[in-house]
């Protein structure tokens, strides 16, 4: 038999949660729509990065395997699968991004 279920810390949570949300809506009191934001050349260079160490990783953890210097299958399986998906997103990011310049570029002036 499963316990009752409390809804009021239920209840609390939720508004936690809206709260949390709310404050992350709203901008910073005295900043500018657009100011001091990160531009996309840095943000796309700090993505490739973080997927480049990914697969870093994932070679890492494959060698160690390979060499013997570890024995556990799964944390090498599980790397390798977080740096397929990471490339993955990569190149589906890419290939959208492709797909909207191209669609820009063909517009009529």
């Amino acid at each position: 038999m499963l316990p009752p279920i409390d809804t009021g810390s239920i209840l609390k949570l939720r508004q936690q949660i809206l709260d949390r949300h709310q404050a992350l809506q709203a901008p910073a009191p005295g900043s500018l729509p657009g100011a001091e934001q990160p531009r996309f050349g840095v943000a796309l260079d700090t993505a490739l990065k973080q997927v480049s160490a990914i697969q870093d990783q994932a070679s890492a953890v494959t060698t160690a395997y390979e060499t013997g210097q570890t024995h556990d299958l799964a944390s090498v399986m599980i790397a390798r699968q977080k740096a397929s998906l990471a490339f993955e997103a990569t190149l589906q990011a890419r290939n959208r991004l492709i797909g909207a310049y191209r669609d820009v570029m063909n517009m009529p002036l």
